[in-house]
C-alpha cells in the first residue's frame, strides 16, 4: 500500500495574484490530467502583504481562462512560518523572492527552497514578474504561463 503521505508544493511569488497562482494553477490542472490530484496538497501565497484576500490580476486570470484553465479559484494569502515545515518544497520565481525566503525561513525550516525556473528544460530560471507590463497586454502572462507549464511539467516527471 503507497504511503498516506501527500507531497506538497508551495508556489511564492512577490504578491500572489500573477506569477505563483499561474503556477499553482499549472500544477493542479497536471495533476488532474494525470489522475494524481489526490496525492498532492498544493498552494500559493505571497511575499508581501497588499493584495491579501484579492483573486489573481484579472489579466492573470484571463490567461488561464485563454489557455483552459477555468476553474481555478484563489484569494491571496501571505507565506508563514508554518509554510516552512507544511511544504515539501516552497518555490520561489526570482532571485529576490528567494532571498526573502532565505531570510524568513525558520530554524526549522523541513521544505526545499528552490527556484521553479530550475526545472525549465529552456533553461529560462527566472520568472519575471508581468504585474507593471503595459495596459491590458498580455504577453507577460502568457509567457509566465508557458515558464510555469515547462517548469511544472519538468518537476512531476522527477517527483
Amino acid at each position: 500500500m503507497a504511503s498516506s503521505k501527500k507531497k506538497s508544493v508551495l508556489f511564492i511569488c512577490l504578491g500572489n495574484i500573477c506569477r505563483s497562482p499561474i503556477a499553482e494553477a499549472v500544477f493542479l490542472r497536471l495533476l488532474n490530467e494525470r489522475g494524481v490530484k489526490d496525492q498532492w496538497e498544493v498552494d500559493s501565497a505571497a511575499l508581501g502583504t497588499w493584495h491579501i484576500g484579492k483573486t489573481p490580476d484579472s489579466r492573470a486570470r484571463k490567461t488561464l481562462k485563454n489557455f483552459g484553465v477555468d476553474d481555478y479559484k484563489h484569494k491571496a494569502r501571505a507565506v508563514n512560518k508554518d509554510d516552512f515545515t507544511r511544504y515539501d518544497v516552497i518555490f520561489g520565481m526570482d532571485e529576490a523572492n528567494m532571498e526573502e525566503l532565505e531570510e524568513r525561513k525558520p530554524s526549522n525550516c523541513t521544505a526545499k527552497l528552490k527556484m521553479l525556473g530550475e526545472y525549465d528544460p529552456e533553461k529560462e530560471v527566472v520568472i519575471r514578474d508581468p504585474y507593471y507590463d503595459a495596459g491590458g497586454d498580455l504577453s507577460g502572462f502568457e509567457k509566465v504561463y508557458e515558464q510555469c507549464v515547462r517548469c511544472c511539467t519538468s518537476f512531476l516527471d522527477q517527483s
